[in-house]
């Protein structure tokens, strides 16, 4: 699956399950939360939790809470960008061109 397969599987997945309705304000909260577990996801696996209330994490198993929690942030971008009609393809065309005209 591309990445605007992708795009309008969630879109369809998220309306479904009526998820889609809010709006971006609500949203971009939701996304604001997904970014704070990417967060404590990473910490786990660099420097872990050091809280005797919970058990050290194995190895894999963070990585794979990590990579879940990845895919909840870029569920609510691709969420956000598919309620202002804007495609990810078009969101990696124009930055990436603007990275190279800034630092080429």
């Amino acid at each position: 699956m591309d990445i605007q397969e992708y795009q309008e599987w969630i879109g369809a997945f998220y309306k479904k399950r009526n998820w889609y309705q809010y709006d971006s304000f609500i949203r971009s909260n939701f996304l604001t939360e997904e970014v704070g577990e990417v967060s404590r996801a990473i910490r786990t696996i660099e420097i872990g939790r050091d809280r005797p209330d919970e058990a050290q994490s194995d190895p894999s198993k963070a990585l794979e809470n990590l990579t879940e929690e990845l895919g909840d942030v870029l569920d609510n971008v691709f969420i956000i960008a598919d309620k202002y009609g804007i495609s990810l393809q078009e969101i990696m065309t124009i930055h990436k061109q603007k990275l190279e005209q800034r630092y080429d």
